[in-house]
């Protein structure tokens, strides 16, 4: 299934963020690590992007990244509350 990519805050933790998938119409934005058919291990990089080995590998297979000024405001305030 190939759906969207996008980087968004951790749920009620501020402004780090992590790479969200988005598959279907009638389902939220879920964080990567929620969907473990599609994640893939972070590298063992201090400091590094979580999600960034995911992305990568998703991205090949035809996933689309989309940014935060894509997003409605509304969906954004529903995922950081």
């Amino acid at each position: 299934m190939v759906g969207q990519l996008c980087w968004l805050p951790r749920i009620q933790e501020g402004e780090d963020k992590i790479l969200h998938l988005w598959m279907q119409l009638d389902q939220p934005w879920c964080p990567y690590t929620t969907c473990s058919q599609f994640e893939v291990p972070d590298y063992p990089i201090p400091g590094g992007s979580s999600g960034w080995a995911t992305y990568q590998n998703l991205i090949q297979t035809g996933w689309t990244l989309v940014t935060n000024t894509e997003l409605p405001a509304s969906l954004l305030q529903s995922q950081t509350a």
